[in-house]
This record gives C-alpha cells, structure tokens and sequence, in this order.
C-alpha cells in the first residue's frame, strides 16, 4: 500500500506539473517542487539532528545524485509539457531497463544477453510510441528519454549510496541541491504572470506530493525488498492515463497502448530475471 500510495503521488506531481506549465516557465515549478521539502525538512530535521542533517562522507555522491534528479524534473516536466500524460509516462519507463544495461558497467553486475534482449525488445515499445510518422512532437520525446537516463544514474546512484547513508540525510541532500540548482531559472519568471491563489496552492502542492511520495517511497523498501516493489511502479502508468484523461481529456491511442505494453513487459520479465539471480 505504501508503494502505491508513493507512485498516486508521483503520477499527481506530474499531473500538476504539467498542468501549470501550459501557463508558467518550467523552471520556476521544478524550483518550488524543491524549496518545499527544503524548508519543511530543515524545520523538522534540523531540531532533532543538528548538523547531523549534513554531515556525510559521500557528500560528492549526494550533491552528483540530487542534480541528477534536479536534471530528471525539468526534463520530464518539460517534456510532458506538450505531450499526453499516458504516453509520456510509458517512455519514462525504459528506466528500469536502462538501469539494468547500466548496473554491469557502473556497479559490476552481471548482464546477460537476456537483459540486452529485453532492452531491445523495451526500445520498441518506445519507438512505437515516438513512431516517426506520428503525432508526438520530436523534441520532448527526446526530453523524456533523457530524463530516462538521467532516472537510471540517479537510481544507481542511490543503490550506492543506500548502504552507508542515513535516508533522511539523502532525502534532505535531494532538496537542498534541487532547491540550489533550479534557482538558476528564476529570472525566467521575470516577465511571466503571478500565479493567482489556486495556482499558488498547486505550485506549493508540487514540493508536498514530491517529498510526500519519497518518503512513501522509502518507508515502502523499509518493509519489502525491491525485487518485491520494483514490478508495482508500473501501476504509475494507471494514473497516468486516469489523470490524462480527467484532467486534459486525453486517452491513448491503440500504438501507445501496445507500445507501453512492450514496455511494462520488458521491464517485469527484466524484475524477474534480476529477482531469479
């Protein structure tokens, strides 16, 4: 329940997000998704932990892991920008596959050509989504791809960081360093329109369904191994679609569906490979 509780959040914050950027620059919202966990972990952690809150040996890691994610927010709000949620969502999930190619290289795990297939296989489904001829504007299915690898580093990164660091200390390193780098954006705001009090409460509610979902996130791996969870992040692309459709009134079509199809399959016979081993 914790999971999917974690992945209603993520599907809303994209939702939300790309909602507010038909009418706001980008950069602007991915620097408010992170300013609000900035400042409401650092009034509650900081009483409690001190510089506690800060301190680690691995802060390279951190600050390298928490710009990768700040990279994957303007990214994917970007690309969804223009872009169905359904179809969008469905290109993001080549993450898992991509983070399975990448673990042999990065960590020294062991990929088989099995793995290399199913990758294939995944990129497929991709190009039957993105398909050449189609409807989906070049641009931001690239955007979405590169979110997707900048997802994957992001994940493995956090793989190495997960044994030595305490989770509060990364969760707080995630929202310092986005609050930081996305700042370099505000000046785009500049000539843009102030947000009347709805979308000041929906710009807010980007930071709290964020930080609300990794923190579902990490209670969920507190209670259940990866190999048990990591299959139910498909369940985001339900939200996705239901979002899609009650917010902006759009459902995929039957290229999108298979397409996502080839992907979801790819990435669980992937989870069951890696759960096998």
């Amino acid at each position: 329940m914790l999971m999917l509780a974690a992945l209603f959040c993520f599907a809303v914050l994209d939702t939300t997000g790309k909602y507010l950027s038909q009418r706001y620059p980008v950069g602007v919202l991915v620097w408010a998704r992170y300013l609000v966990p900035a400042i409401v972990l650092g009034a509650v952690l900081y009483p409690r932990m001190g510089r506690d809150i800060v301190v680690t040996a691995r802060w390279r890691l951190q600050i390298v892991r928490a710009a990768l994610l700040a990279g994957v927010s303007f990214l994917i709000m970007g690309g969804l920008r223009t872009i169905p949620m359904a179809e969008g969502t469905s290109l993001f999930f080549i993450t898992p596959l991509i983070v399975t190619l990448l673990a042999g290289p990065v960590l020294g795990e062991r990929v088989t050509g099995a793995h290399w297939l199913l990758a294939l296989f995944g990129f497929s489904g991709v190009l039957l989504i993105a398909r050449p001829d189609g409807d989906l504007p070049l641009v931001p299915v690239l955007m979405l791809l590169a979110g997707s690898l900048l997802y994957a580093l992001y994940q493995l990164a956090t793989r190495t960081l997960a044994p030595t660091e305490r989770p509060l200390t990364t969760l707080f390193y995630t929202a310092l360093i986005g609050a930081g780098i996305s700042s370099v954006a505000l000046p785009a705001a500049a000539h843009s329109e102030m947000p009347g009090w709805q979308d000041t409460l929906l710009v807010l509610s980007l930071g709290v369904s964020g930080m609300a979902g990794h923190f579902l996130l990490i209670r969920a791996m507190a209670f259940a191994p990866a190999s048990t969870l990591s299959p139910l992040i498909y369940v985001q692309l339900v939200w996705a679609t239901l979002m899609g459709w009650l917010v902006f009134g759009d459902l995929p079509g039957a290229s999108a569906i298979g397409g996502a199809a080839i992907i979801v399959t790819s990435g669980l016979l992937s989870a069951w490979l890696a759960h096998r081993r």
